[in-house]
């Protein structure tokens, strides 16, 4: 089973229980109306649930996911891995541990003796008879909740519209097990408020003292109904304990194996580590604790781990066709490969093309071990025209308040508009737009920003018109795609900035505008995204230092730039 079809049976499980999760959590917010509303909505949820497509689905895909994530623990060769991806992976594994009770209780009950959960029973059970496991099951929606979020996040942290959406999930992850708690809490006093005033002996006997059967099966009385359900979770408790012994049993076993046929991986700075045969590199670094960037995760989707072949090329396989692809993307040579995905078959020597700062001791998973990801995004350059000729002849410091004003004017509307000031360059400025927005607005915020400061930075040369010995123009450049986004630069002097033939792009095209005597010039690619009326807008190709193939700019003076506004 290839790689790529496991993580989409991991994520399509995942997301069926998660959806299970949210109608439950939902159904218990109710609670907070009435414990009858809470009834009421529970028909429609057993109803989705609790037929034969509803029960293979759910417990097909939460038997999948949990395989899947054994299957997950055994394919690693190490034990060592981010923080959030150990949480991750602890709290799945602790989430059937804490289910098996609450499924014998409900589903096994309903299933084998014909009893109908209801609500009422249920929280009877839980806030009366026993509090302890109350708060069992209410941790046990913690963990769940928690789980399938930061499951979620790991799944959508790369789109570039989630940045847009976040703040809205992060309150919906918040809000809905708040909710639902307080649900739980609400229905908890009203059976309480019910059990004082009937009968005691009704409920004395705890969950199963009311449970009849219904049916063929008869009468079965409460203790014995309790009795008979120990087989059941005996096996799925020993089911599980058997599983995880399994696992780190075939683990111990491979290990033992795999100490007979151990390679040795020898880095640049004189670092040697011993590896079973079958570990990629980056595996090996991380065995090793060498800080290894990579910035994907080891899926091959990013080339910030790469390494070159100092010696051993003739231990190494051929490139798999993930492996081979982002070789050729960035136009690698021969005796480049991705550590994440080279397994070499003996000894070799290699050299970490993204090396560690040498300030300073990176932990492995570190965020400072990270140069940053790949985002879509758009790049904002402008410049003053004829700068040095407008202020030769002033002093220093009228240049200084010249300079204050421009740059205000434009780190005023980039921020306005969603953009982010990324640096001051002399009379130059960088910013970018799309690092918490869609590709679409990202694109609209951007030309929205270049109108305005155009025609701010008229009025400003209108204003200072007696000072200055010509009028104050601007040229301004933008470009939208994919680029490395991260926090960049040396000890204290860091700041988030982009990098990649997007950056350059737009610097080119803000060139451009100077040679064409515009304000504006613009790249194909932010006016389809944007989706903006190009009527009227002169259009031509030009062709771009380090571009193999011309590209298509929209050139935009002064007087029309108002249209974008």
């Amino acid at each position: 089973m290839s790689d790529r079809l496991v993580r989409k049976l991991r994520l399509g499980s995942g997301l069926i229980v998660f959806a299970f999760v949210i109608m439950h959590l939902a159904n218990h917010a109710l609670g907070l109306i009435s414990l009858g509303v809470a009834e009421h909505a529970q028909h429609w949820f057993m109803a989705v649930w609790r037929n034969p497509v509803g029960t293979v689905l759910l417990y097909g895909a939460l038997i999948v996911h949990i395989l899947l994530v054994l299957r997950m623990l055994y394919g690693r060769r190490t034990l060592v891995m981010p923080a959030g991806e150990a949480f991750q992976m602890v709290t799945g594994l602790l989430v059937p541990l804490l289910l098996i009770d609450h499924i014998v209780g409900t589903r096994i009950v309903h299933e084998v003796y014909g009893y109908h959960d209801t609500y009422s029973a249920i929280v009877r059970s839980l806030w009366v008879t026993s509090p302890v496991n109350g708060v069992r099951q209410s941790l046990l929606l913690l963990i769940v909740w928690l789980h399938g979020c930061i499951g979620v996040h790991f799944w959508l942290r790369y789109r570039a519209w989630y940045m847009a959406i976040a703040p809205v999930m992060l309150s919906l992850a918040i809000v809905l097990p708040v909710l639902a708690l307080l649900g739980f809490a609400a229905m908890g006093k009203t059976v309480t408020h019910e059990a004082a005033r009937e009968d005691e002996r009704g409920y004395r006997g705890g969950y199963y003292s009311d449970m009849r059967s219904y049916g063929e099966k008869g009468s079965v009385p409460g203790s014995q109904m309790a009795e008979t359900l120990w087989p059941y979770r005996a096996g799925f408790y020993g089911v599980f304990s058997l599983s995880i012994v399994a696992l780190f049993g075939f683990r111990a076993h491979r290990r033992l194996r795999e100490r007979q046929y151990q390679i040795a991986i020898r880095y640049a700075g004189g670092e040697v580590v011993h590896a079973p045969r079958g570990f990629s590199v980056l595996e090996a670094s991380r065995l090793g604790g060498i800080p290894h960037y990579s910035v994907c995760g080891g899926k091959g989707q990013c080339s910030t781990c790469r390494v070159q072949i100092i010696e051993g090329a003739e231990n190494l396989p051929p490139p798999e066709p993930l492996e081979q692809k982002t070789l050729n993307r960035i136009g690698a040579t021969p005796d480049v490969r991705l550590a994440c995905q080279l397994r070499p078959t003996g000894n070799v020597s290699v050299l970490p093309l993204l090396t560690p700062m040498a300030e300073a001791t990176i932990p492995v998973y570190s965020q400072t071990a990270s140069p940053g990801r790949e985002r879509e995004i758009v790049v904002f350059f402008c410049d003053l025209r004829h700068f040095t000729s407008l202020t030769e002849s002033r002093l220093p410091f009228d240049i200084v308040f010249l300079l204050n004003r421009y740059f205000a004017i434009v780190g005023r509307i980039i921020e306005e508009n969603g953009g982010r000031m990324d640096k001051f360059i002399g009379d130059g400025a960088m910013a970018l737009f799309g690092l918490r927005t869609t590709p679409k607005e990202a694109n609209r915020q951007a030309l929205k920003a270049a109108a305005a400061i155009i025609q701010e930075i008229d009025k400003l040369s209108a204003e200072l018109a007696d000072e200055l010995a010509a009028p104050l123009e601007i040229a301004i450049g933008l470009h939208s795609g994919s680029a490395v986004v991260g926090s960049m630069g040396y000890g204290s002097v860091k700041n988030v900035t982009a990098i990649g033939d997007t950056v350059n792009v737009a610097s080119r095209l803000e060139s451009a505008a100077k040679e064409f005597n515009s304000a504006l010039v613009f790249s194909e690619p932010v006016a389809r995204l944007s989706e903006v009326d190009m009527e009227g807008i002169e259009s031509r190709e030009i062709a771009v230092r380090g571009r193999g193939e011309p590209l298509r700019v929209y050139i935009v003076s002064k007087e029309t730039s108002g249209r974008f506004a």
